[in-house]
């Protein structure tokens, strides 16, 4: 691995990466190449989601907003495992963990600050973002993928449109904005110089 890379004993705290936006934003894409950069334990809401519900992560399963396995009970459930594996994993000595997730509500971006908070470590928010003509070109090569565990679709991300709670850079300054439009290696040598893994 070039000197330049990081890797999880690399980093200087313990660390909360989380990769959020809308469906088709491109988060799980980044962040699960970052997690292999990195060497880091990976955690995605879809497969933990769909976990707890007792399917298989490609298992299809196209329930409206609220509703099946998409229902806030289960959805509450979803990003507190989430959170419960990430305690976890800094417990057993991890440096960095990364979550992947629309994290549409700051309230679940809240609880993640407050996870850094008890493990005395810190968190930072990637929110990735790209045009809405790249959401549905994505949207469209994913109804065609047998193998695709988001079940995102265009009215899940109209509805999403309405009902984000977009980080302020103010309120929430540990939100970075990055448009997933890039190469991915491009965006990978970012999160590289990102000043997160130099201090």
């Amino acid at each position: 691995m070039p000197a330049n890379e990081p890797t999880a004993t690399a980093i200087a705290r313990q660390t909360l990466a989380v990769f959020f936006g809308m469906t088709a934003s491109g988060k799980s894409t980044l962040a699960l190449a970052w997690a292999k950069r990195c060497q880091a334990p990976y955690y995605n809401t879809d497969r933990v989601r769909k976990e707890l519900a007792g399917l298989q992560p490609s298992d299809r399963r196209p329930d409206g907003v609220g509703q099946g396995i998409y229902s806030p009970e289960l959805t509450a459930a979803t990003y507190q495992t989430l959170l419960d594996r990430a305690r976890a994993d800094f417990e057993r000595g991890a440096r960095i963990v990364i979550l992947d997730g629309s994290y549409s509500k700051r309230s679940d971006r809240a609880r993640v600050r407050a996870l850094a908070t008890e493990i005395k470590g810190r968190c930072v928010f990637f929110f990735c973002t790209c045009a809405d003509d790249e959401v549905r070109r994505r949207l469209a090569l994913r109804a065609q993928d047998a193998t695709a565990v988001s079940d995102g679709r265009w009215e899940i991300f109209l509805h999403q449109k309405r009902t984000f709670e977009l980080p302020d850079r103010q309120a929430e300054p540990d939100c970075i904005p990055i448009n997933t439009e890039q190469q991915v290696e491009t965006m990978l040598d970012w999160l590289t110089e990102y000043p997160l893994m130099r201090g």
